[in-house]
């Protein structure tokens, strides 16, 4: 019962070793631990738990039993002396064992958290790059529409200057044809007023000229 009591509290010192210090049989380790805590393990575990605990507290009530004896005798015999040891012993590994399983099953615990936490972290840091390289992206296809649109204002701006300066020479030419037509009226209306007194010069020398024949014929 010693022996095996030692020989598992051995293994549970080196899975400590193991889980808590990196190396090759690490992953193995954890893997194994992982079976065990699916399907029918955690029964199997549960089960070898309630045994031993069991075997702990019986060997607290045989010291106990054993003390009780002495104060009643106040002395033990030879045999009861090597039961308390036996059970002293015992209990005590036993004790250790549990407190290593322990120890164990929060290591086990406590990396599988890590690991967990590790995998999250990785997948928001992915995920923070793409949603960075998405914004880089929408910036640059911001950018190059911007770009554009600059372009096509000042492609707008220079038709708009083109245009203006079309409306001035088209005004310019406007003014010039109006002051061209306001001179020629001027100069039809001064044809006008010679063409007038052109006439009055000749009414008034026809005039003249039926007075005189008269006059001579008489």
């Amino acid at each position: 019962m010693i022996q095996l009591l030692y020989i598992a509290i051995f293994s549970e010192m080196g899975l400590i070793l193991t889980l808590v210090f990196r190396s090759p049989l690490r992953k193995f380790v954890i893997m194994g631990l992982d079976q065990v805590k699916r399907g029918r393990g955690p029964v199997v575990v549960k089960t070898v738990s309630a045994t031993i605990i069991v075997l702990f507290f019986s060997n607290v009530y045989t010291i106990v039993n054993i003390q009780n004896r002495k104060m009643e005798a106040g002395a033990l015999n030879p045999t009861d002396e090597i039961l308390m040891a036996m059970n002293l012993l015992q209990a005590s590994l036993l004790g250790f064992m549990i407190f290593l399983a322990l120890m164990i099953d929060r290591l086990h615990h406590y990396i599988r958290e890590l690991r967990l936490l590790r995998r999250a972290m990785e997948a928001a840091k992915k995920q923070n790059r793409g949603f960075e390289d998405g914004k880089n992206g929408e910036g640059k296809g911001l950018g190059e529409e911007v770009e554009t649109l600059r372009s096509k204002v000042k492609w707008l701006e220079s038709e708009c200057e083109a245009k203006a300066k079309e409306a001035e020479a088209a005004e310019a030419k406007a003014e010039a044809l109006r002051k061209q037509s306001e001179g020629s009226l001027l100069q039809y209306d001064h044809l006008l007023e010679d063409n007038q007194s052109l006439r009055n010069q000749l009414e008034s020398i026809d005039q003249n000229l039926s007075q005189s024949g008269g006059k001579k014929t008489m």
